[in-house]
């Protein structure tokens, strides 16, 4: 992609009207505009995160089995009556209200009774279940606290899995699978997450587990044990800082944290309401059982800047950045001069042929090509943005038969030779 055509371009000053460091950083760079509190919508840079985070996420609930679907956001009050949540949601946070014709309607915040009314045609018998199948679905919620940036909003993008058991037993085994393919996604997005005991809220009434990673920009404080790695959401403890771990005895130490996804035991809370059952083998009609799994993917996205940032902007993990490598070209450097014979030097390379070289490879690249700014402002741009990756192509590169090479982490970057820059981002 050729920075002269993108379409969002950074900013030299932070929003006035935002705190944390993820909206600062997002907006600055040109990922994402605010459109009004808890609202944003995502620009080219920010889409090529969020998909990268939907890959992930994709990928492992596939792995585990599950049979991707797209629900309806809006949906009928009828549906949530029959599980006591319209009135228990119209009080907080759920959008509702009246279309044309009269009808009362609402925006889906979550889709336990939706998924439990359409399974009434796929779940007959013991032979359908187990059964497992996910969304990728914009969610709706009324936050009374929407700041943050993309940590709390009222519109935002959501995985959702829903599984279907015989008995408990059965949803035990899927929810270890399920924890596990949690842990996965979070270690491939670069984040630690402690698995923590939580309140069910307005969803089960058993215990739920949040996955939680440290951050001063969280809303939440846990109390964890940093040897075994037990932990538990304030909310619901006992626990206070200093005390002895329940399960080894290790001192107890609080943080503050992003919940970045979060594991519900249903059971039959929604089935039974839904009439949701299925005949085992000798014919007795018994309820499905439930659980349900979710991630919010731009909450993760703004964890992700959160935790991997510093004072010049983001430094994306090569695995949720939008661009590998960030090429620079400077004055002198789109071209390389030609050699005695009338041809160019065959081990010197030009930004444009370089550019052209990445993409024959692969390789996503970010071409600053712009002629209209210093080096400086690239340079501070590359950082703001965050690729893993600079590469510098100028009139001394070219001279030195070779390209200026600096990881986003490093302070200092070097010139090596194409052949050795195109080992390393490969």
């Amino acid at each position: 992609m050729r920075q002269s055509q993108l379409f969002g371009k950074t900013l030299r000053e932070a929003p006035k009207d935002e705190v944390a460091v993820n909206a600062k950083l997002l907006e600055r760079g040109g990922f994402i505009y605010k459109t009004m509190a808890g609202v944003y919508d995502y620009l080219p840079l920010g889409l090529k995160v969020l998909e990268k985070i939907r890959a992930i996420v994709r990928e492992e609930m596939n792995s585990v089995g599950g049979q991707e679907l797209l629900l309806t956001s809006l949906q009928p009050k009828e549906r949530w009556e029959k599980t006591g949540r319209w009135e228990e949601l119209g009080r907080e946070p759920m959008y509702q209200f009246k279309d044309h014709s009269g009808r009362e309607v609402g925006l889906a915040m979550t889709h336990e009774e939706a998924l439990a009314e359409i399974a009434l045609r796929s779940i007959q018998s013991y032979k359908d279940l187990p059964l497992y199948v996910y969304q990728f679905q914009n969610k709706f919620r009324d936050e009374l606290r929407a700041k943050s940036g993309l940590i709390r909003g009222r519109e935002f993008l959501m995985k959702d899995m829903y599984s279907f058991h015989r008995d408990e037993k059965d949803l035990d085994r899927f929810y270890r699978i399920v924890d596990g393919a949690y842990k996965k996604i979070f270690k491939r997005c670069d984040l630690d997450a402690y698995v923590a005991e939580a309140s069910g809220g307005a969803f089960t009434k058993e215990f739920t587990h949040e996955y939680q990673v440290f951050s001063e920009a969280g809303e939440d404080i846990i109390f964890y044990c940093s040897k075994c790695r037990y932990a538990q959401n304030r909310e619901i403890s006992s626990m206070k800082e200093g005390d002895a771990c329940p399960k080894c005895k290790e001192m107890v130490k609080s943080a503050k944290s992003i919940e970045v996804g979060n594991i519900f035991k249903l059971g039959t809370k929604y089935s039974i309401p839904m009439g949701l059952l299925y005949s085992d083998e000798k014919g007795v009609k018994k309820p499905v059982v439930m659980g349900s799994y979710g991630i919010g993917l731009g909450r993760l996205m703004a964890t992700v800047v959160e935790i991997h940032s510093n004072g010049l902007g983001i430094m994306w993990p090569e695995s949720t950045a939008p661009f590998k490598v960030h090429l620079i070209v400077l004055d002198g450097g789109k071209k390389a001069p030609p050699s005695k014979a009338g041809r160019a030097s065959p081990t010197a390379v030009g930004g444009e042929k370089f550019y052209k070289i990445l993409l024959a490879k692969g390789v996503e690249v970010l071409y600053d090509d712009r002629d209209d700014k210093s080096a400086g402002e690239k340079f501070a741009d590359a950082d703001l943005i965050g690729a893993p990756w600079r590469a510098v192509v100028s009139e001394k590169t070219i001279a030195a038969r070779g390209i200026e090479v600096k990881k986003r982490s490093e302070k200092e970057g070097k010139i090596i030779s194409e052949k050795e820059l195109l080992k390393r981002v490969i």
